[in-house]
């Protein structure tokens, strides 16, 4: 039974608050945290994935293959052609009951009512304070409503949804499922190579980008979402733990389909201006703050309107305006050396900090150092100057548009 308990955080994530905290103390009495295994950890051994602990699992962050491994070449063989990603660690929550809408709006603030049948949209949920607790995608699965979260907070969202649901008058109930497994399919050939495994009834040329359905692939049942953290267009395939291997196989029988690890994963994303939560956006950052006040929608959108969901009025007025922001989150280049996260941002005249790195990497596409961060309002303009220092130097720096790359998702004609 003990063993049973230090399985993994997902399986922890029933258990109160109390428990959570004794399997925590018990996993570092031992000496380590029990990393959880995705149903491709074999695979990515035999492919010579350099495997490192990240959300609570044992995953890739680059392959050590020299014809094609390592985070560069992962990197531009996913922008060229496409890439397969292991997310598994992903959170895969469906939601049941009349009231599900009514409560998730409660949650988070996009308009979930508004999604028609098959239809995705990013979101945040957030906290009383109006920080973001994690980010979110979520589909009108039709019979369900179907919940994308990160494999890092996973435990504490599904915690705070039974904090919620607890004074929620309502029907409303969610399934977790630990054992379904998620791939993502990202680059250019991903459409074609998904479609020759899909029934014929499917076709792909006419599913825009953040839309989802059940079907199979390659006579394997599925939920496939066209979505991804790229910036390419692409998709997320959820499957059974035990047809993941065939679906991950069939995947890397199309042409040009290679594996790709967390290192790449984090250089797409960031090149694509996407947050990384926990670095980019946390649960001391506002919407607003973050730049991401567009996914409640427009000024007059309804959600801005009527609020009614957690800390709204630390970032909304009443009419649903934005309220006065002191930083904002922005985009960084022009300097020659890459400059990571807690990097200082300072002025021009490099005295005054006005801000700090929360992701930076050497953009293998656009062969130059790129980062993002916050800075104070009164710089956030695209082309203001400021300085970041890196290793004790002081570099000129300027902030920019995101993404820094073009963005490829699929709208159908």
């Amino acid at each position: 039974m003990f063993a049973n308990v230090l399985n993994g955080t997902a399986r922890a994530a029933g258990l109160s608050r109390r428990q959570l905290l004794l399997v925590t103390s018990a996993r570092r009495a031992l000496g380590t945290e029990a990393l959880e295994k995705t149903a491709l950890f074999d695979m990515h051994l035999e492919m010579k994935g350099k495997m490192v602990p990240f959300a609570g699992y044992e995953l890739p962050v680059l392959y050590e293959m020299p014809e094609w491994g390592g985070i560069v070449k992962e990197h531009l063989h996913c922008r060229a052609k496409a890439s397969v990603f292991d997310v598994s660690h992903m959170g895969q929550i469906k939601w049941h009951g009349k009231d599900r809408v009514k409560f998730l709006e409660t949650l988070v603030v996009g308009d979930v009512a508004g999604l028609g049948v098959g239809e995705a949209r990013l979101s945040l949920l957030t906290n009383k304070d109006g920080g973001i607790i994690d980010d979110t995608i979520i589909t009108n699965a039709g019979d369900y409503t179907y919940m994308i979260v990160n494999g890092a907070t996973k435990g504490g969202d599904m915690a705070h949804f039974k904090e919620q649901m607890e004074s929620f008058k309502g029907d409303v109930c969610f399934e977790y499922f630990h054992e379904q497994q998620l791939l993502a399919l990202q680059g250019p050939s991903a459409a074609e190579t998904l479609q020759a495994l899909l029934p014929a009834d499917v076709d792909l040329s006419k599913v825009n980008f953040m839309t989802g359905f059940d079907t199979t692939v390659g006579g394997l049942q599925a939920r496939v979402t066209r979505c991804g953290y790229t910036g390419e267009d692409g998709f997320e395939v959820s499957v059974a733990w035990k047809d993941a291997r065939a679906l991950a196989e069939l995947f890397l029988e199309g042409s040009g389909i290679r594996l790709a690890g967390l290192g790449a994963r984090d250089s797409l994303r960031l090149e694509s201006g996407l947050c990384l939560y926990g670095n980019d956006i946390d649960a001391t950052t506002t919407p607003v703050e973050a730049a991401l006040g567009w996914t409640m929608g427009g000024p007059k959108g309804r959600r801005r309107k009527e609020q009614g969901f957690l800390g709204a009025e630390k970032f909304l007025s009443p009419e649903g305006k934005f309220l006065p922001i002191s930083r904002k989150r922005v985009g960084l280049a022009g300097f020659k050396a890459p400059a990571r996260a807690h990097t200082e941002i300072f002025d021009p005249s490099g005295v005054n900090k006005i801000g700090e790195v929360t992701s930076g990497t050497f953009s293998p596409s656009l062969n130059k150092p790129i980062a993002m961060g916050y800075v104070a309002k009164d710089f956030s303009a695209e082309g203001s100057k400021v300085a970041v220092k890196v290793r004790g130097k002081l570099q000129e720096a300027e902030v920019t548009k995101m993404p820094f790359v073009t963005q490829h998702y699929y709208k159908a004609l």
